[in-house]
């Protein structure tokens, strides 16, 4: 005989809905998908979307009665703006967070005021990748308008440094042992669990001395390269750079430029802070679109911006 079945129709189960914000304001063009904004209605009574770069005064008409905003690094979320949103209780930066000195919100303050800041990661690392390799094998060659030496070169067996051992720089260096380059990194924090023998570390003014390419991967406002860098770095070099800002002085760069045989790459949110005297150089590189962004790029940001949001909910 099998046991009859249990009834639970005298039972009632009870499962809490997630609680929800009164407002989300979405402050600017973060580039989050159509699908993803609207389901924001779902974490609030209320959302307001904004396509736009913003003053600082349209934003803080904007927060002022939201709960939770959503930011690109675009915008700055200041001291003064947390002030006048009186109900804030969440940023989410639909963009990396590594530290407060790098971030467009003044992550400490809002902290200090038990308002939660979250960053999203690895969302357009793949393409930067892409974007890096495939505009150094075009200088190499010369497919495009440039050809660094008087000869085509192969990548394999380039001595290439990395500046910056974060997730995109260990993504680059993963790529460039597969092509059999000679890989090198600096990074303010030893990794030596990702040394090998095809990635090894170098304080920054040997690494500087020993590549002939080098690739800046650091976050926003970290300038590592001066006069005595680029002095270091000498002739005959390629510079890199996909980091948003200028991780160097540029007038020890301009000075480096004006030096035998260098050339320099930039992607297009790197290009967004050079003076048009830079750009216009016959030795510089400047791409006018983001190396780290594409439909695949769009999709990781608006699922996790998305992600934090029900996790801070549901806690």
């Amino acid at each position: 005989n099998f046991p009859k079945p249990m009834s639970c129709s005298s039972s009632v189960f009870y499962f809490p809905a997630m609680r929800k914000f009164k407002k989300i304001v979405v402050v600017d063009e973060t580039k989050m998908n159509t699908s993803t904004l609207e389901e924001l209605n779902k974490y609030a009574n209320e959302v307001e979307v904004y396509h736009d770069e913003p003053t600082s005064e349209e934003v803080k008409s904007r927060v002022e009665d939201a709960e939770a905003i959503i930011v690109s690094w675009r915008t700055q979320i200041s001291e003064e703006i947390i002030d006048a949103a009186k109900d804030l209780k969440y940023i989410g930066m639909a963009c990396s967070l590594y530290d407060d000195e790098s971030a467009n919100v003044a992550v400490n303050y809002a902290q200090e005021r038990n308002i939660e800041v979250n960053g999203i990661f690895d969302y357009g690392d793949p393409g930067v990748i892409e974007f890096v390799i495939s505009e150094v094998i075009q200088l190499l060659h010369g497919f495009g308008e440039h050809q660094w030496q008087e000869q085509p070169l192969e990548l394999s067996g380039q001595k290439f440094g990395i500046i910056g051992l974060g997730t995109t720089g260990k993504l680059l260096a993963k790529a460039l042992e597969a092509l059999n380059v000679e890989v090198y990194y600096f990074s303010r924090t030893r990794k030596p669990e990702f040394e090998n023998a095809k990635l090894k570390y170098l304080e920054l003014g040997e690494l500087l001395k020993t590549c002939d390419i080098i690739s800046i991967h650091l976050p926003k406002n970290t300038v590592l390269l001066k006069e005595n860098e680029f002095k270091q770095f000498g002739d005959n070099k390629v510079l890199i750079n996909t980091s948003l800002g200028l991780p160097f002085e540029e007038k020890s760069f301009q000075n480096w430029l004006k030096v035998r045989n260098n050339y320099t790459i930039f992607d297009g949110d790197a290009t967004a802070y050079l003076p048009e005297s830079i750009i216009n150089r016959e030795n510089v590189i400047a791409s006018q679109k983001s190396a780290g962004w594409s439909q695949q790029t769009q999709e990781r940001l608006s699922f996790k911006v998305l992600q934090n949001i029900q996790n801070f909910l549901e806690r």
